[in-house]
């Protein structure tokens, strides 16, 4: 039976204590699937809450099918693949998977910043008077269509003085809190999960892709200072933007890789499979000193085998990918800019997934973006298999990180019936109360 609330609360790792936890990525060219154990460890510096090393014991990977952009198409095409993978994973793991966290890339997935206050009187900050704060956030950001992921505070002030951590003890006139709400449409997560519970799989929680690739790919103070990660995916792209520790916005648009493999395909009139060939091994998105000598063999659809393959110089190859590659990270600036994250992310931005690894991205993105640009591929996992070490796997590594940092956002539990979609998220407030203080 589909759960009413999309927003399932995560039990979060114990401290000092190892823990089992599977992660499974679907996406719109491959689905992943890893199974690993957290065992503690000194905490990380990169994001507070870093207390545990995933160890992986399972690892699985396999072509996606009956998924387009992230939005399941095919129910039976999209369980087979499922079980797959995960099936996989067991074995390799040499356990049964009952639960797991599961990543949310479609959906129109994005993200707001609500603000509220309330009064205090004088006296010292309490509970409640967080719990009251934090429904007025509520009561703003809950919409019938929409489910909320993610729901951080990202900074507590108090008579207007911002930049406090913890308020509890202090005393004042007036509370405020700044919430990041990353949310998504409802039916597409219920049509994941549907998928899920027809492989006898329960969805512990869902996860924004974005949260998920910056938590793999950050390092040292980079979440502190100020950080925009850009993960290129088959079907979508997302953008993520940490500040002082926590994610602060999100966001995503259905370009991806493939779409360069389609233009690819479409002006050389080369199948699909020969178009994603010629990306992989031949294309760069700034031009050489001699590829107007060097010259790639394609082979035109419909051509038979005894004909000679058509040979086209590399330049060709760019001047098709290059206006692509522009337009997305074009879009992705412009997208910051009119929200005001451009500036929240100071000076640096982080490139993952699989397209990512596309030649000369990082210079190209250097000049559109006017920022710093470094590719960020998955960190802080042991035993990950060689093949996963890629950017394209950043996914599903920062979802098996989220578990140690989950107690720092506060989400609904189950809804009862008759909520519908309402989803009231602080419902069980005070249970996030005594969980995270």
């Amino acid at each position: 039976m589909i759960s009413e609330a999309m927003t399932a609360r995560l039990k979060p790792v114990q401290p000092g204590k190892a823990s089992l936890v599977t992660v499974l990525d679907i996406g719109s060219t491959k689905i992943c699937c890893i199974i690993a154990r957290l065992t503690p460890q000194p905490e990380g510096k990169a994001l507070r809450g870093r207390t545990h090393q995933a160890e992986v014991l399972g690892f699985a990977f396999g072509p996606s099918q009956g998924v387009n952009k992230g939005i399941i198409t095919d129910l039976d095409a999209a369980e087979h693949a499922v079980r797959s993978v995960v099936g996989m994973a067991e074995r390799n793991a040499g356990v049964t998977v009952q639960s797991l966290i599961v990543n949310v890339s479609a959906g129109r997935l994005s993200s707001e910043t609500f603000a509220a206050t309330v009064s205090l009187d004088g006296h010292e900050v309490e509970p409640r008077d967080l719990a009251k704060v934090l429904q007025t956030v509520n009561e703003r950001s809950i919409r019938d269509e929409r489910s909320v992921l993610h729901a951080l505070p990202i900074g507590y002030s108090l008579d207007g003085h911002k930049g406090i951590q913890d308020p509890r003890g202090m005393v004042g006139d007036m509370l405020g809190v700044d919430v990041a709400v990353v949310s998504a449409e409802t039916l597409s997560m219920r049509n994941i999960e549907l998928v899920l519970n027809r492989c006898h799989l329960q969805v512990e929680a869902f996860m924004a892709t974005p949260y998920a690739s910056g938590l793999a790919c950050l390092v040292d103070d980079e979440a502190q200072l100020g950080v925009a990660i850009v993960d290129f995916g088959g079907a979508t792209t997302t953008l993520s933007v940490f500040k002082d520790g926590y994610l602060v916005y999100a966001d995503s648009i259905s370009v991806g890789g493939q779409s360069i493999t389609h233009e690819i395909a479409r002006q050389l009139s080369v199948s699909f499979e020969d178009a994603e060939r010629l990306k992989t091994l031949f294309t760069s998105v700034l031009p050489g000193q001699t590829d107007e000598r060097d010259l790639v063999p394609i082979q035109p659809v419909g051509a038979t085998q005894d004909e000679a393959p058509t040979q086209i110089p590399r330049t060709t190859l760019t001047r098709i990918v290059r206006p692509q590659v522009e337009d997305i990270l074009t879009i992705l600036r412009d997208r910051m800019v009119a929200t005001g994250m451009m500036d929240v992310c100071g000076r640096r931005f982080v490139l993952t997934g699989g397209g990512s690894e596309l030649t000369g991205l990082p210079e190209i993105a250097r000049r559109v973006l006017a920022r710093n640009v470094r590719q960020g591929r998955p960190l802080g996992v042991s035993k990950l298999p060689t093949v996963a070490k890629g950017p394209a796997f950043s996914t599903v590594v920062g979802m098996l990180i989220y578990p140690q940092v989950c107690e720092l956002e506060f989400v609904e539990q189950k809804a009862s019936a008759g909520e519908g979609g309402k989803f009231g998220w602080f419902k069980h407030i005070g249970h996030w109360l005594k969980s995270s203080f």
